[in-house]
């Protein structure tokens, strides 16, 4: 019997690959027999948990080296983790500033798509996140918003100086 043509089979090396990673005798099959819709709509759902994990970065780090200041914790000084914050917020002012979205969204909205999902559509973590990151305002507002919270980070650089690692020998 010839299952659906909208399944996905998995082969003799995903099996290798799945036993050797989970450390699995048998791979049930079940495990490779799976509606490709799901993969859409579950990688969709994974970039947005990794869309709203750099939000949570973005506004954290700025609002946790404050905190840390304040608190005179060392490690809101450390180079590294500055300087991704601000590269962090950098992209985010730059892709605005040129009028793009953001690669996450746009590679989310493509995976939703191929699974058939409307915007309104799909899974419980889907439809909270996206309502917790995505907002209906005119682009000026993202644009002035992502701007000001820009700015306020390259003020921390300041007000917060990180320490720059020391050369090793």
């Amino acid at each position: 019997m010839q299952p659906p043509s909208d399944y996905i089979y998995g082969s003799r090396a995903l099996a290798t690959i799945l036993k050797s990673v989970l450390a699995l005798d048998s791979i049930p099959y079940m495990l490779l027999l799976v509606d490709s819709t799901d993969w859409y709509r579950l990688g969709a759902d994974g970039l947005l948990a990794i869309h709203a994990l750099f939000v949570s970065f973005v506004i954290g780090g700025l609002v946790l080296t404050l905190i840390g200041k304040a608190c005179k914790w060392r490690w809101v000084r450390n180079f590294w983790f500055r300087l991704a914050h601000l590269g962090g917020i950098g992209f985010v002012v730059l892709q605005t500033w040129l009028g793009k979205l953001c690669p996450l969204t746009i590679w989310e909205m493509e995976l939703r798509a191929r699974a058939g999902d409307t915007p309104y559509a799909g899974s419980f973590m889907a439809h909270w996140l996206g309502e917790l990151l995505y907002y209906d305002a005119p682009w000026w507002v993202f644009i002035a918003a992502y701007t000001l919270f820009g700015l306020l980070v390259v003020a921390s650089w300041i007000w917060v100086p990180p320490v720059r690692p020391k050369k090793q020998r």
